[in-house]
């Protein structure tokens, strides 16, 4: 019997592979450095999508791998490959993005350097940014970062950069800044962060629509928790990355969908979309997801146009604080 909570969906084959790509480091358990040189790069081609996007349509959770000679990965971390600013910029393109987010990948722990570089390649006009700091980060950093376009705290929970407990000290540091706190795990830990994440003084974002385990559908504890959440106007969530929670799998990936209208049906107005480029989980050049299906899945998933659209860019553009 297929056990999603152990088993992914491979984007292209339909094939099952273990799940995480991105194991449960500490900081001191690899002190090996990385190799510096990429293993390959990530290419931003494909097909365009059939689905048009509306005016400031905005991509809101990709990350970007820079030169391995020159931005330092943390030791031990995967993925091995590069996915440059300018392949992630030909992606949009491509789809038909004007805006987009870029979220600190556990590649670089506290380092944001490379997000920042990648941010001001496409200026504050057209990107924003999440980022990850030390629990004693400074107001002056949170200065810094928010004045770079950072509107966003990262907590990724498959590693250790920032625990959940971490979260009520951390809110309470960059709400004088507007920022939010984004949130991802998986399994079953949506009923066991809920009380803490509903406590926070900020809003809160749930990564690739809460990553809930697939057995259970629409009616697991977790996601009904999360309904329960948006139903606050306090949480927002982001149709991303199906492939990490899913029995059924591409090009539909309908158990997904399930999940997706019910979203719907509570706040259209707190869902994003997000392309997760380049989808840290593959491993191979030839071995990820095309994007434009990920888009085009949107017609079946939401089908009213006046929805979508504002799920594309109008509701992005209040989360992220874009100027309009």
């Amino acid at each position: 019997m297929r056990r999603a909570g152990d088993y992914a969906v491979c984007p292209l084959s339909g094939h099952h592979s273990p799940r995480d790509a991105i194991s449960r480091n500490t900081s001191g358990c690899d002190n090996k450095e990385k190799s510096m040189t990429d293993a390959y790069k990530v290419s931003g081609a494909g097909r365009k999508p059939k689905l048009a996007m509306p005016p400031k349509a905005c991509e809101t959770h990709s990350h970007v791998y820079g030169p391995a000679e020159k931005y330092r990965r943390f030791p031990g971390r995967t993925p091995d490959y590069g996915a440059s600013v300018e392949e992630y910029a030909r992606m949009l393109d491509r789809l038909g993005m004007e805006r987009c987010v870029i979220v600190q990948p556990s590649l670089y722990s506290y380092d944001n350097t490379c997000s920042l570089d990648a941010m001001a390649y496409f200026g504050k006009s057209r990107a924003r940014g999440v980022a990850v700091t030390k629990t004693d980060v400074s107001k002056q950093e949170l200065q810094r970062l928010h004045d770079a376009g950072m509107r966003g705290i990262r907590f990724f929970l498959l590693v250790d950069d920032l625990k959940l407990e971490d979260a009520p000290a951390m809110a309470k540091k960059v709400a004088p800044f507007g920022w939010h706190l984004q949130a991802q795990d998986h399994g079953n830990w949506l009923p066991d962060a809920m009380p803490l994440l509903k406590s926070l003084p900020i809003d809160v974002v749930i990564d690739h629509v809460g990553r809930t385990p697939a057995e259970t559908g629409v009616g697991d504890p977790g996601f009904q928790a999360l309904l329960r959440f948006m139903e606050t106007g306090k949480c927002w969530v982001k149709i991303s990355a199906p492939y990490l929670a899913t029995l059924d799998g591409p090009p539909r990936y309908a158990d997904v969908g399930d999940k997706v209208r019910a979203l719907v049906d509570v706040r259209p107005d707190r869902l994003v979309w997000a392309a997760n480029w380049p989808h840290p989980g593959h491993t191979g050049a030839d071995d990820k997801p095309e994007e434009a299906d990920l888009l085009d899945v949107m017609l079946d998933w939401v089908p009213d146009k006046k929805v979508r659209d504002a799920i594309f860019a109008d509701n992005a553009a209040v989360l992220y604080d874009f100027d309009d």
